[in-house]
């Protein structure tokens, strides 16, 4: 493009010089003109020479361009060339791997064939095997099957009825030993002194002559404290002793108080009398309530409603077989807690169900049942959670424990009531109380063995189960419990269990 500006530029330039040249000499002096004309002469060498110049650059340039253009065209094809080889090469590699493939093939085809034959052999062969077998044994198939998966049953039960006893007598002894020493390591940290306080009954005299004062005239003193008190005084040829008899024992408490100050005082009268039984009253109300706030101070324990510390601190003068109440009661809790530390369970659920599992005897003279389920009444009252109430309500039986708690509560009343010194009942009339029980479960047709536990309050009946069927049972436990309550006189609840199991035994030889 630039070559062709410059013709264009030389030509116009000629043009131009030419028509100047011709308005020159036709219009001004040959002076001018040939001014003019050397002027238009330069211009042209000028021109020309610059046009020579601007081609010859122009060449070099086209030139340049034309080699750059091969250069990368050869490029170009060069790589095209490499390109092509490469596909080459990927078709080459292509085939030999289809080929590779196609070989694979058939022989997995051969293969297979050579599989399904052996197949087919095996089968023929498994089928003239079975054949011979069903000949020779005389069973099909099926029935074989069904032996041999009979007598495989047959093992493993045995098998797995051995391993289950060996493990469940592995248990039992292990939990047997961790029991007893549990139950030593609490009874060791509790160390309570073995007679627990008991209540009396016997106001002391000073001398005889105040009987007749105590009686006074007409017997009126006498009646007026047996009806302001509600118990009942028994005065007879006991020297120096008043003897009060009363079912409750806050009654006979504030009784014996009453009339302890009366002959301390000396003016008895029936005005006298109501006022000094109002004082013991309130005395004995105040003693209550201090003994249930100590109880529950001694145990740690928070947020017990005041009317049930008020039943707590009743206990105090409850006994039960000359043991208090209530220091069982604290005796309990605390054989529980411990107890419930030593295996990890909950620890104020045993010092509260412990502390109030004799709940019950604080008012079993007002209401009616077993002293265990009127506890738990009393406990659901106030707002226990279930947990304690279920405590209190399976410590003697009327309810399965179901809790861990339950039964470490249930064995700290066994344990705080049976060791030696806390309850007054004579060995020998527990043992006759108990071969009594036994013997009434052994009168009964059918009975193997029986045997009186936890203290006389269970009788676990073991029957024959050749002579005495399922439902039989039912009706034993019932005779029995009948028979019991007709013949005995016994504290509480006595629970009866029959059990009826058999057991096989066989020998390895």
């Amino acid at each position: 493009m630039q070559l062709f500006d410059v013709i264009v530029l030389v030509v116009s330039s000629l043009l131009i010089g030419l028509i100047i040249g011709y308005l020159l000499k036709k219009y001004r002096v040959a002076a001018q003109w040939q001014a003019v004309m050397l002027e238009a002469e330069r211009t042209l060498a000028e021109a020309t020479a610059q046009s020579k110049e601007i081609l010859l650059q122009a060449k070099d340039e086209a030139l340049k361009l034309r080699q750059e253009i091969e250069e990368e065209e050869k490029e170009r094809r060069a790589e095209l060339q490499r390109q092509e080889r490469r596909l080459q090469q990927r078709s080459e590699s292509l085939d030999q791997r289809l080929e590779a493939y196609e070989r694979r093939e058939r022989k997995l085809a051969a293969s297979e064939r050579e599989l399904e034959e052996m197949r087919n052999q095996v089968a023929d062969l498994r089928a003239q095997q079975v054949r011979e077998l069903e000949r020779l044994s005389g069973l099909s198939q099926e029935e074989a099957k069904n032996l041999l998966l009979e007598r495989i049953e047959q093992e493993v039960r045995q098998d797995a009825a051995r391993v289950i006893r060996e493990v469940e007598l592995e248990t039992r002894a292990e939990a047997d030993r961790k029991a007893r020493e549990i139950i030593a390591l609490a009874i060791q940290r509790l160390a309570s002194d073995e007679v627990a306080e008991t209540t009396v009954s016997v106001v002391p005299l000073p001398s005889d002559d105040i009987k007749g004062r105590i009686i006074g005239r007409e017997g009126r003193n006498i009646r007026a404290l047996e009806n302001i008190t509600g118990v009942d005084l028994i005065v007879d040829d006991t020297p120096e002793a008043v003897i009060i008899s009363a079912f409750d024992p806050v009654r006979r408490e504030i009784a014996r108080m009453a009339l302890t100050r009366l002959i301390m005082d000396g003016r008895i009268h029936p005005a006298r009398i109501e006022s000094v039984v109002e004082k013991a009253r309130e005395e004995v109300e105040t003693i209550i309530r201090e003994a249930g706030e100590q109880a529950i101070y001694s145990l740690g324990l928070r947020g017990l409603p005041a009317e049930l510390i008020r039943l707590v601190g009743r206990l105090r003068f409850r006994t039960s077989y000359g043991q208090n109440v209530l220091q069982h009661s604290l005796e309990v809790a605390r054989l529980a807690a411990m107890m419930a530390s030593e295996i990890g369970a909950d620890v104020n659920i045993c010092k509260i169900g412990g502390l109030l599992h004799d709940i019950g005897k604080a008012v079993d003279h007002e209401v009616d049942g077993p002293h265990a389920l009127i506890g738990a009444d009393l406990a659901r009252r106030y707002g226990r959670s279930p947990a304690i109430i279920h405590a209190i309500a399976a410590h003697h039986g009327e309810e399965e424990p179901q809790t861990v708690e339950a039964v470490l509560v249930q064995a700290a009343d066994a344990i705080s009531g049976a060791r030696p010194g806390a309850r007054r009942e004579t060995l020998e009339n527990y043992i006759k109380r108990l071969e009594a029980l036994e013997n009434i479960a052994n009168s009964f047709q059918g009975v193997g063995k029986s045997y009186a536990i936890q203290a006389g309050r269970e009788v676990r009946i073991i029957v024959k189960p050749e002579a005495i069927d399922d439902l039989a049972t039912v009706r034993l436990a019932r005779e029995v419990v009948k028979k019991i309550e007709e013949s005995l006189e016994y504290p509480g609840q006595i629970k009866v269990t029959v059990i009826r199991e058999t057991r096989a035994v066989d020998y390895a030889k």
